[in-house]
């Protein structure tokens, strides 16, 4: 499909090119930050807590009770 000069050099013309551009970059940024893998900002931090006894179904080892 052709359009003529006089709609293609138009301001709406441009305005509408213009909202495409980003609309595509934004598209894109997105699909990208999507296919990363996601990075946990809590893994990197020190942990301010830890638990004194384990809250497992299984019993302490030996080595555990006596590190504890």
């Amino acid at each position: 499909m052709l359009l003529p000069e006089s709609i293609l050099t138009s301001d709406w013309f441009a305005a509408l090119a213009a909202f495409v551009a980003i609309n595509t970059a934004i598209y894109v940024t997105l699909a990208v930050v999507k296919t990363l893998p996601r990075i946990y900002y809590r893994d990197y931090l020190p942990r301010t807590y830890e638990r004194s006894e384990t809250r497992s179904i299984y019993p302490d080892t030996e080595e555990r009770k006596r590190k504890g």
